[in-house]
């Protein structure tokens, strides 16, 4: 399992809850359609944290980077609903910084791993 993980501050016109509801929406599209295993959001709790954490934290479980590819070529397709549900989410978001994580230690071992 891979964890896309998402910290994400709000534009300053957008309201929390609508970008709750909104996200729920679409990764609930994207789960129904299997692209994506799993998601959670989380808010920063009384302002604590380091200063440069963003205000949520969204976590988005990929089997492998093959589905995390399929999840972006799902999202990147011309189709309404899609491009809908993706832009109600996007217009929400000011900053974001984004980060690819997995569960440590794998069977993998990916720090010995090279193709040269």
């Amino acid at each position: 399992m891979n964890i896309y993980h998402c910290e994400i501050d709000l534009r300053d016109n957008a309201k929390a809850l609508a970008f709750a509801a909104a996200l729920e929406a679409w990764m609930g599209h994207l789960l129904a359609h299997q692209v994506i295993l799993g998601w959670r959001l989380c808010r920063r709790k009384l302002g604590f944290g380091a200063p440069q954490s963003r205000d949520f934290l969204l976590e988005i479980e990929v089997r492998d980077m093959t589905q995390l590819d399929q999840a972006f070529r799902y999202a990147g397709q011309a189709d309404e609903e899609v491009e809908q549900l993706y832009t109600t989410v996007h217009q929400m978001v000011g900053e974001v910084d984004i980060g690819l994580y997995r569960p440590f230690p794998d069977p993998e071992r990916a720090e010995r791993m090279a193709l040269i």
